[in-house]
């Protein structure tokens, strides 16, 4: 397959799934696709393999002792351009699954966070974050309990 296919592919494979999450978060459809890991093991099996078949010798140095110069020239060739994006397809699904999860247990509005997670995945995750700081001062200061929009830290 074509590095421009599997670029294609994974951008096409991720848009269902950010769907699922943005348009319909309340369905129980969504609610069980987002369950799975298999979306993640997918994208994850072809960034390995593009991971794979791209390392160099040069890369693998630029890679254990990055600097600016070697990352942009490693970058400007098309297979290790598409790891990296798919790189950042994963990753960005992955913390909008996060976000998508913490909205449904904490009640806290996600779509704004997603969308944003979804074109610029860090600006995405602080959107959340600072929602839920929002949400924590107007629950408290309504007399609702802080703790009721709490989510969890993972430990």
């Amino acid at each position: 397959m074509a590095i421009a296919q599997l670029f294609t592919g994974a951008n096409l494979f991720v848009l269902p799934f950010w769907a699922l999450m943005i348009l319909l978060p309340n369905w129980g459809v969504t609610r069980r696709v987002m369950e799975s890991y298999l979306p993640f093991v997918a994208l994850a099996g072809v960034y390995l393999y593009l991971f794979i078949s791209s390392i160099t010798p040069e890369a693998a140095q630029a890679l254990s002792n990055p600097q600016l110069a070697d990352i942009t020239r490693l970058f400007a060739d098309e297979k290790t351009a598409t790891t990296g994006w798919i790189h950042f397809l994963v990753m960005d699904l992955f913390v909008g699954r996060w976000i998508y999860w913490e909205g449904q247990k904490t009640g806290i509005w996600t779509i704004h966070s997603l969308a944003l997670c979804l074109f610029a995945g860090p600006l995405g995750l602080l959107s959340h974050i600072l929602t839920h700081w929002i949400s924590r001062i107007f629950f408290a200061r309504s007399g609702k309990e802080a703790e009721a929009v709490e989510p969890s830290t993972g430990t």
